[in-house]
């Protein structure tokens, strides 16, 4: 895989959504203080409302800013357009933030906010596939951005059906429809963005070769058709694809983490840095979410299904996203503060950008969190829960005095 910093955006595009995103989680680190550990139904609406707050302000916004840098690395070709990315982030965050107050206050703020957050995305998706269309050749990873991105469309439309539904504007099967959302965004955009990106950012950060990129070719074609058959099933109420689709993505998953680990095992750099152990702190959530997701298929229990959805978001997603951070943002600071004088006075290299103690402690709050509270969900211990909350909220609070400082670094 070419990669090449020529057409790189500046970082002061892209600063935004790194700064707004980690504000976000740990803004939903505080809401998590809030929730009774006894929840009745994954539907309530301040579920809903943190859940969307969390894919959309943090999930999401960091995703959209990554994109914007490695879009054009990848493809060797400039953005189409790539001022757009100043309109992206103030209208995600503000759709982000009229659809929480919506779910959690008033179904009535949800049109708007799912109308603004929609235009953000269209925003993107927009500037994405004309990017794309200026590339003659696309490789496996632009494929995969391409795909992922088609989910995000579909996704973004039945949003705006489920937006007017929960609102009462229309009247439409909500269940459902959530369903067919929920695996289009977070299984077709996140998880096959997660997988293609990961394939050129985890190589690249390990100095990983000579390895076959056979199992995650696999992985996304079963995802795809998985999603596409829960999609199919919720909308013709079909046991049959429903069972077959959830099965089709937890292989998918599979094959990835096992792609994950030949890039693992080819690598050349030994270092245990904090991106190492953040990285590996993910996969290990991914492994366990997983496991718990085959019980709960075998054996349905609703704190088998919380635990499993925790330790997938806040353990996978969000440290797969927290691990890249403390590497992508070095690398982009240096190269906009630092490149232009290499060879003419001395410069920082990467490692010395990191403060690797309060980074250290930050990894280790947030997994004594994020443990602890799959504990309490699976147990229903508020007492459990409330703690393993207190030690996440501490490890927020790091990782926003990290990544100010790695932004902030003068040399």
């Amino acid at each position: 895989m070419n990669i090449s910093t020529a057409y790189a955006p500046p970082f002061k595009l892209v600063a935004p959504f790194f700064i707004i995103g980690i504000l976000v989680y740990a803004f939903c680190v505080v809401l998590l203080f809030g929730f009774d550990v006894k929840l009745s139904h994954f539907l309530n609406s301040s579920t809903l409302s943190w859940v969307h707050l969390f894919l959309l302000g943090f999930v999401m916004m960091i995703i959209f800013g990554a994109m914007a840098q490695l879009i054009p690395v990848v493809l060797e070709i400039g953005h189409f357009a790539v001022d757009v990315y100043y309109v992206i982030y103030p209208l995600l965050l503000l759709g982000s933030i009229l659809m929480a107050l919506g779910f959690y206050f008033s179904p009535l703020l949800l049109p708007f906010g799912g109308v603004i957050a929609f235009i953000s995305f269209g925003i993107f998706l927009f500037e994405t596939f004309l990017t794309i269309l200026k590339v003659k050749k696309l490789n496996f990873v632009m494929v995969s951005v391409l795909v992922a991105n088609i989910f995000l469309l579909l996704g973004l439309i039945v949003g705006i059906v489920l937006a007017m539904g929960y609102s009462g504007i229309i009247n439409v099967d909500v269940h459902n429809f959530l369903k067919v959302h929920v695996y289009f965004v977070l299984f077709g955009y996140v998880g096959i963005t997660i997988m293609g990106m990961s394939l050129i950012l985890l190589p690249m950060f390990w100095l990983s070769h000579d390895f076959s990129w056979s199992y995650v070719k696999t992985a996304l074609v079963f995802i795809s058709i998985g999603i596409l058959s829960v999609s199919l099933s919720a909308l013709i109420k079909n046991d049959f694809f429903e069972f077959a689709g959830y099965i089709l993505c937890i292989f998918a998953l599979f094959l990835y983490f096992y792609q994950i680990y030949i890039i693992y095992k080819k690598r050349v750099r030994i270092e245990k840095d904090i991106y190492f152990k953040s990285i590996t702190f993910s996969y290990i959530c991914l492994f366990c979410s997983l496991f718990l997701a085959i019980l709960y298929i075998s054996y349905p229990n609703q704190n088998l299904l919380l635990s499993s959805s925790w330790l997938g978001f806040s353990g996978f997603i969000a440290y797969i996203i927290i691990g890249h951070l403390y590497k992508i943002v070095p690398f982009l600071v240096w190269f906009e503060r630092f490149s232009a004088f290499v060879g003419k006075k001395k410069v920082p290299m990467l490692a010395d950008m990191i403060p690797n103690k309060s980074a250290n402690m930050q990894l280790f709050f947030s997994i004594v969190g994020i443990v602890t509270i799959a504990v309490a969900l699976f147990l229903q211990n508020d007492l459990v829960y409330k703690s393993g909350v207190s030690f996440l909220f501490v490890g927020s609070i790091f990782l926003i005095k990290d990544i100010f400082y790695m932004i902030n670094f003068k040399g």
